[in-house]
């Protein structure tokens, strides 16, 4: 995924006041789930399937200390061939 770091820490910055309870959500190919799964934190996860069975969402909430933070999940995950961060 290429994506700007530096404009989504700035954003996380002007709408967090970190440390906080942030939402991360998902959607992934259905067959990519247990990749995903296995990257994520060991914490709660609210899966759900797409109503055709191609897809999942997984979201979870936890409390990170920072952007920087928010950031490295997010470049854990988007390893994942096809993963969409919402």
């Amino acid at each position: 995924m290429n994506w700007d770091v530096q404009q989504f820490k700035e954003k996380l910055e002007a709408n967090h006041d970190f440390p906080c309870n942030y939402m991360f959500k998902f959607i992934v190919p259905l067959k990519k789930k247990e990749a995903l799964i296995d990257l994520l934190p060991k914490v709660a996860l609210k899966i759900k399937t797409s109503a055709n069975n191609k897809f999942i969402s997984i979201t979870l909430r936890m409390e990170m200390e920072s952007s920087d933070k928010v950031i490295d999940i997010y470049n854990q995950v988007y390893q994942i061939e096809g993963i969409i961060a919402i």
